[in-house]
This record gives structure tokens, sequence and C-alpha cells, in this order.
């Protein structure tokens, strides 16, 4: 490995969670995210010694970097989504069918792997938009040149001039381009909900009542804070419920009981999340899935389980631990 410039690590680094976040909202995975901006870091340090700030800065030169690596990630036809954009919804009782592979799915990601936390409270709430489940998923719907305009000047702020620079291009193209992504976006439509509000009263004590109804396994009590036309999914899987007649009789059903689970709170996709735990063979409780809930007007509009629970703790981490007996290892 040739030796780099003293300055390349110590600039380069504090920059990993904007490019992560970038990455993400291009990609719609966390891991790919991941592995997209570990590539852009060693493009940008083995080139460290021919950067010229005399003719770009470096925001705009990484960037650059960024956007040709998930361009060249991006070539496959096929784009990730969610479960309403795959199937028209089961009915409670279905067959949930086979997993499908990862790469069909907008995957989840760590709000710490992409938000700086320490931004302006209004910066971050915007960012916290930007990442929630349903607009990276509606952003998978645009060509990849047009989401990266969208993502720099719509949710980055980048000016139309450097865009252009970036993407080596004119100022009237990509204001065409954004027109267009605004446009597609519009037509695909974006659930309405809520990014996390944590100082909000009444999403938290919305959030405080569904975690206890859902922990007493009192299934009433939880239909009556979902809306009436709330979802259920549970990613790999393609099967999904709407309403919620519909979900009230999936989670009667006692083949799907969540008897004795707990749920954590953890910092996902800007939005409000928890790991659910259940009780282990050994004592304790081991993670087994990753829940996202969707919320607006003080119900809870939907909510996507991720099963994966083994393959997610490798990007999020072990959760919290929790009143009681020590958390148990997920079996192997």
């Amino acid at each position: 490995m040739p030796e780099t410039p003293t300055w390349a690590d110590a600039r380069l680094e504090p920059l990993r969670a904007d490019l992560t976040g970038y990455c993400y909202r291009m990609l719609g995975s966390g891991f790919e995210a991941e592995d997209a901006v570990q590539e852009t870091l060693l493009r940008a340090w083995r080139a460290a010694d021919r950067f010229d700030e005399g003719r770009a800065s470096l925001r705009t030169w990484l960037y650059r970097i960024a956007t040709n690596v998930c361009l060249d990630m991006l070539r496959s036809p096929q784009r990730r989504a969610l479960a309403m954009d795959l199937s028209r919804p089961a009915t409670p009782g279905q067959e949930l069918g086979a997993p499908t592979a990862e790469r069909e799915w907008v995957q989840p990601v760590p709000d710490g792997a992409v938000l700086r936390l320490d931004a302006d409270p209004q910066e971050l709430a915007v960012r916290r938009e930007s990442i929630r489940l349903a607009f990276v998923a509606a952003l998978q719907h645009l060509p990849p040149r047009q989401r990266a305009v969208l993502i720099l000047r719509d949710v980055l702020c980048w000016r139309a001039d450097e865009v252009a620079g970036l993407l080596a291009t004119s100022v009237a193209s990509v204001n065409s381009a954004l027109q267009r992504a605004r446009a597609r976006i519009g037509e695909v439509g974006r659930d309405p909900g809520e990014p996390l509000r944590p100082f909000d009263p009444v999403q938290r004590d919305l959030l405080t009542r569904y975690c206890a109804a859902f922990e007493r396994h009192d299934v009433e009590a939880l239909v009556a804070l979902l809306h009436s036309d709330a979802t259920m999914t549970m990613p790999p899987f393609r099967w999904w419920l709407r309403g919620r007649d519909q979900l009230r009789v999936a989670l009667l059903d006692p083949a799907a009981s969540c008897a004795g689970a707990r749920l954590v709170p953890v910092a996902a996709n800007g939005t409000p999340a928890y790991w659910q735990l259940r009780p282990a063979s050994g004592g304790g409780y081991r993670p087994f899935a990753l829940v996202l809930l969707h919320v607006a007007g003080g119900l809870v509009t939907g909510s996507t389980t991720f099963l994966d629970a083994d393959r997610l703790l490798t990007l999020f981490g072990p959760p919290a631990e929790v009143a009681g007996p020590p958390l148990a290892a997920s079996p192997a």
C-alpha cells in the first residue's frame, strides 16, 4: 500500500457518516452502503497525493468517487423494494411462501452510520425523514443518475452547478433530471408517516402504549392503536397484510403468538424501531427480529419486521440489555 499524505486519514474519516447516508439512499442497503464507502475511502486514500483542492473541494471530490462507485453497483436492472411493491396483500392464515433473496429488499440501516447526530436539530429532522424506508424505497424507482441528482439537490442541498460539476454535465441537464425525478417520486407516492420525534409527547405516548401492549400480548390494546388501513410486512417474505381487521386476525393466531417477547429500542432509519427479543431455551432473551414502526397522527400505520436478525446484528451490533435475565446469544 503506497504512503499517503498525512492529511488524508484525518480529513476523510470524519466524512464517513455523510458518505454512508448518501450511498444508503442510492443503494437501499446498509450493507452495500458500507461496502461502497469503504471502496470510496480506499480510492480516495490511494489518490490523495494527486488531489488538488484548487480544482475541486474535498467534498466534491469524495462524492464524485462515491457516485461512481454507486453507479457501478447499480448496473443490475433489479431494484430493491418493499413488500407492497412485490405482491398483492395476503389474507390471515395464508402461507408465507418461500423467503426471497436479500437483494430484493430495501434494507434497514443504523442511524449512527448515516446521520451526524450532533447536527443542527432542523437539519437532523430533514435527514431522518430522508432515510425512512418509504422514501428510500421511492428513490429506487428512479434511474441511478436521476437518483443522485435528487439526493444531492433536495436532500443534501447542493447547488445545481455543484451537481453539474460532480456529474460532468450541464446545469440545464441537472435541472431537467431533477424535474423528472420529482415528478416520478410524486407518482410513486410516499408513506405520509412521521420520522422519530423523541420530544413529541403524542408520539412518545403512542409508542409507550404500543410497547406495553405488545409485551403484555394484549392484542385488543394493540389493535386499538392501529390505523384502519395499517399494514404488516415481514421481509424476506413477500407476504403482507393491509387493514386493522386483517391484522387483528393475524395477531390472534396462536401459531403466530409473540407471548413472552420484549421490545428494546434501537436507532434505525430515523423512525421508531425496536429489537424484538424472544425467550431463549437456556434462559434470557435472543434477538428474533428488527421491527420498524410507521406512525402518523397518533396511530401506528404499519410495521416492517425484518426477520434476519442474525445477519442484521453484524450491522447494528447487539441490542441493549433488558430488565430480567441476561440476554442469551442467538443460537447458531
